[in-house]
């Protein structure tokens, strides 16, 4: 599954899409060094197989790569991060 991304305006998405469709996507907002994930949400057709995790993913490496910290408002991103002791890092 490919991620996107994309970024205008102090907001952003990382997102899955298809046709033309956003079938998974999570939000966020950029403040100074950091990146505020507002929600995650994922398409019926696609639930079940990692894909918000992957998003998530995505944003800890733009994180590592940007040298941000990631706030997770977002339960589901929060939950995700909790629990991979490894991306510890990014959080604030």
């Amino acid at each position: 599954m490919v991620i996107q991304h994309k970024q205008l305006n102090g907001k952003g998405m990382f997102y899955v899409g298809q046709d033309g469709a956003i079938l998974a996507e999570m939000v966020y907002t950029m403040a100074p060094n950091k990146m505020i994930i507002e929600h995650t949400e994922v398409d019926d057709s696609l639930s079940g197989k990692g894909v918000g995790k992957q998003m998530v993913q995505t944003a800890v490496e733009y994180a590592r790569t940007h040298n941000i910290k990631i706030v997770p408002l977002c339960p589901f991103a929060k939950s995700v991060l909790d629990k991979m002791p490894e991306w510890q890092d990014v959080l604030v």
